[in-house]
């Protein structure tokens, strides 16, 4: 890895407890620095500047992109882009495979130039979740899961071995393999840090994947959204992910979700609301705060369908900070009946 920069004089350092230092970029020090009023910012915004100022080279990402984003307003036009480097890439079988394939691809073609195929490699941790694949043959007994796995690996050993061969061959890719979990469920439970590293930089977990369900990603306050293969693919070799300067919109929770009434009603009732508000064709993010009833299950749920058919990329903060959803849908139930509902 390269020698980190130190734009702004943003590069800080802090103690990891065990005594050992880490480094870390500050925004704090950014607003310092004069470049824009960060603290005044949304937390998703300010997620996506760390990513951008951490990025920053010269190259793919520039200087002008970081000021243009410090100084995000409320009420503008947007028409600049982001150069957004996600920290990881979550894959499932359906269009991660294809993926794969090109990365041997890529290493053959080096190979026969006489170079070294290694050179080909994830820049990125990539994950690959296979659990669109199986299917039900067998039912109604107590070996009906064991069943099915046994004959998925027969009905499809060719991809099981290719993919036993990718993640050995790169050192970056994993596979989770099917009987596992959902793809989201393990995003969630198992392959979501938090924080990551790299160099001796810590920095937040931001994702994108190749579902349109990603967003429930969001539900732990990390930045993820569901995009197409060209884009993962780019993504995993370092390239940013372009969207345009994102508008945000504040939803403020109060109260209990009452019993009977579901995350889902709740999801779709905020974005019926949003869409009277704004067009839907602009890409909107909600901050729902401290919500009683609203666990990390229920922020998720909320987080996939008010998610699903718009590219909303914000997380649903856990804490005092905030909580964002995206609005994209409509529900089948009048937002009266939810409000009635509920407590």
């Amino acid at each position: 890895m390269s020698t980190p920069h130190n734009l702004f004089n943003t590069l800080q350092s802090f103690d990891l407890g065990n005594g050992h230092t880490g480094q870390f970029y500050s925004l704090p020090a950014l607003e310092k620095a004069g470049v824009g009023p960060i603290s005044k910012l949304p937390v998703s915004v300010r997620l996506v500047l760390e990513s951008v100022l951490r990025n920053c080279d010269g190259l793919k990402v520039q200087e002008a992109n970081v000021r243009e984003l410090a100084n995000w307003k409320a009420n503008e036009s947007r028409t600049a882009e982001i150069p957004f480097v996600v920290a990881r890439i979550v894959l499932q079988d359906f269009t991660g495979v294809p993926l794969l394939v090109d990365l041997a691809a890529m290493r053959s073609a080096v190979a026969k130039l006489g170079k070294n195929p290694k050179i080909i490699e994830p820049l990125v941790p990539v994950d690959l979740v296979v659990d669109h694949s199986v299917q039900v043959d067998f039912a109604g007994s107590g070996d009906s899961l064991q069943k099915n796995l046994d004959l998925e690996f027969t009905r499809n050993r060719e991809r099981y071995q290719f993919l036993k061969w990718g993640m050995q061959a790169f050192d970056t890719f994993k596979v989770v393999p099917p009987g596992i979990g959902i793809v989201h469920q393990v995003n969630l439970e198992y392959l979501a840090k938090g924080v990551l590293s790299a160099g001796g930089v810590y920095y937040p977990d931001t994702l994108v994947g190749t579902d349109s369900h990603t967003t429930m990603i969001n539900g732990l306050g990390i930045v993820g959204w569901g995009v197409g293969g060209i884009e993962a693919e780019a993504g995993m070799l370092g390239q940013p992910v372009y969207f345009l300067t994102p508008d945000v919109v504040g939803v403020h929770l109060t109260g209990a979700i009452r019993e009977g009434v579901t995350a889902t009603d709740v999801a779709l009732t905020v974005t019926q609301m949003l869409r009277k508000a704004k067009s839907p064709s602009t890409r909107t993010t909600t901050r729902p705060r401290a919500c009683g009833a609203c666990r990390r299950r229920g922020r998720s749920n909320t987080l996939k369908w008010s998610s699903s058919t718009s590219p909303p990329w914000f997380p649903a903060w856990p804490d005092r900070s905030a909580r964002k959803t995206a609005s994209s849908c409509r529900t089948s139930r009048p937002a009266s009946w939810v409000r009635s509902a509920s407590r």
